[in-house]
């Protein structure tokens, strides 16, 4: 098993562009797996781990309602946002500058077979990264993410999580509040959620947080929980 991760940051990138290199990406792992599969070869399968910011976008996924988009084109535009639909699970969610996307494309066969522990990891990672600041971030029963005060009349989401996965391959993935503006989810309804609020750290702590600091402690947090072996950092 190649515990090994290949990391890159992207920096402000196009949700198509992004989304292009992940598909990219997962293709190659799960075309290997096929070959290894069928011819016998012996190849470690790699994984990637993206970071990145996106303009303002909105996505909705496979099981998703296109009503929980409130902006019709015209606005989307006066917005200076777009819309993609997309194959991830999940609902309605909103990207944009400020909030931290991290894309795991993970051969999972190199860590655990197991979807729900996968998510349970990933929200693990923005609890940990959390407590760096001062925030206690939980779980919410039922509903996926990574939530402040769950199960009272303050509940907010601050993370919020999509996935797809085919032969264990993963793509999609976190999209963690961090600095961002949070008027943007006046426009949808989170994750078809209509009765949560929505925050971010920087609206719990009170000032804007640095990026890369961030970064770095997820990374760690991530790096642990999964038992990276390497980390290797891609242009």
């Amino acid at each position: 098993m190649n515990k090994s991760v290949i990391v890159r940051d992207l920096g402000l990138i196009d949700y198509k562009e992004a989304w292009d290199l992940q598909e990219t990406l997962f293709k190659q792992i799960v075309d290997l797996k096929i070959e290894i599969r069928n011819s016998g070869v012996q190849e470690d399968t790699q994984n990637h781990l993206l970071f990145c910011e996106h303009p303002h976008v909105y996505t909705l996924g496979k099981s998703g309602d296109a009503t929980n988009l409130l902006l019709d084109e015209d606005k989307l535009s006066e917005h200076g946002a777009t819309f993609y639909k997309i194959n991830r699970g999940g609902d309605i969610t909103y990207h944009g500058p400020g909030q931290l996307v991290v894309y795991p494309i993970f051969d999972l066969d190199n860590f655990f077979t197991d979807i729900h522990k996968y998510m349970r990891f990933l929200e693990e990672t923005i609890i940990l990264t959390l407590k760096h600041y001062g925030i206690d971030g939980e779980r919410y029963d039922g509903l996926t993410g990574v939530w402040l005060e769950p199960n009272t009349p303050n509940a907010r989401k601050i993370c919020a999580l999509g996935v797809k996965s085919s032969r264990w391959v993963t793509m999609h993935g976190i999209g963690f509040n961090v600095n961002s503006d949070l008027s943007y989810f006046k426009h949808i309804v989170p994750c078809g959620i209509n009765d949560k609020a929505v925050t971010s750290v920087k609206q719990e702590i009170g000032y804007e947080v640095n990026m890369d600091e961030i970064k770095f402690i997820l990374l760690n947090e991530m790096k642990l929980l999964f038992n990276f072996q390497n980390v290797n950092y891609g242009s």
